[in-house]
């Protein structure tokens, strides 16, 4: 049975072009019974068939009535979602084995409003439940959890109604045309990190010649022994105030002779994925330092800098080798 579903899901989301916008229409909202309307169905049928055994008039009077407010809920679940616009937010990256969130914009023009939205995952069961307002709109956050580094397609969405009556499901399928880049996981307890390497001839002159003497011109992990006056009291609350306890020291224009590579060679691991791992770490924990720091791998290389935007550019490198 399962392989059959999977088919006739493959066969029928090929129909469906990718897009990030989405707007609801007769052409893409499917409504079918719910098994409490097939249980009221037969209800009806039962109460029909006694009402005309026994000439009941009020039997006929409660059957007609209970068949008027189903047909009346049918087309209000109909036009619950029909109308409705879906817009999905650009998704941010996450990291791997860490629920990826991703919005959407429910954006409704009608003059009354709508109840009892639910968006989901396909196929997942994990429904995420939301009313619009009356010629408003509503940001709902859908997560999934993507096992593996890379760039993963924002997965399939299914978004149902069962309002008023929960006798009928109307649903329709979305599939979002964007992607998701999912960072590697940072290794759990990274070793500290590599030695820095020396500037080249011209670079190092450079540094000399930039910096005067007994200035400080960068920082590095706090070493048992550093005089007070060279931890960044600073950086030393940002922390505290993270819930972390790291401290860090000025360090002097001898060090700066020297640039931090952040090398695949130098993690002294075998596995791909390992490796890769252990980057993230260190690249995470230079940032944290406030150092710069290069990184090379798989043949290619970030030039030393900081920052977010640079930090963004190394994981971003890790998950796509």
């Amino acid at each position: 049975m399962a392989p059959l579903r999977q088919r006739i899901d493959r066969w029928f989301l090929a129909r469906r072009p990718p897009s990030d916008a989405l707007e609801l229409t007769q052409r893409n909202v499917y409504i079918v019974p719910t098994r409490a309307g097939w249980m009221l169905a037969g209800t009806l049928l039962l109460l029909l068939v006694a009402s005309i055994n026994y000439q009941l008039n009020l039997g006929y009077l409660l059957t007609f009535l209970l068949a008027g407010s189903v047909a009346v809920g049918m087309h209000v679940c109909h036009g619950t979602l029909r109308g409705l616009a879906l817009h999905l937010l650009a998704p941010e990256p996450r990291y791997a084995g860490a629920a990826a969130v991703f919005r959407v914009v429910l954006d409704n023009k009608r003059r009354s409003s709508r109840y009892g939205i639910g968006l989901a995952v396909h196929r997942s069961g994990q429904w995420a439940w939301c009313d619009v307002p009356a010629e408003g709109r509503t940001t709902v956050e859908v997560a999934f959890k993507p096992e593996r580094r890379g760039l993963h397609p924002v997965p399939t969405l299914t978004v149902e109604t069962r309002f008023p009556l929960g006798t009928f499901r109307v649903w329709t399928v979305w599939r979002p045309a964007s992607k998701v880049l999912v960072y590697p996981a940072p290794e759990s307890h990274p070793p500290p990190l590599p030695a820095g390497e020396p500037l080249a001839g011209q670079a190092a002159s450079a540094a000399l010649h930039t910096h005067p003497a007994g200035e400080y011109d960068g920082v590095r992990a706090y070493r048992r022994g550093d005089p007070l006056k060279l931890v960044v009291w600073k950086r030393a609350a940002q922390a505290q105030a993270a819930g972390s306890d790291e401290l860090v020291s000025r360090d002097t224009q001898q060090a700066q002779r020297q640039e931090l590579w952040l090398d695949a060679q130098a993690t002294g691991l075998a596995a791909l994925e390992a490796r890769v791992s252990r980057l993230c770490a260190w690249v995470l924990m230079a940032d944290r330092l406030g150092i710069d720091y290069g990184l090379r791998a798989a043949g290619r290389t970030v030039s030393p800098s900081q920052g977010e935007a640079h930090k963004r550019q190394c994981l971003e490198l890790l998950a796509l080798c």
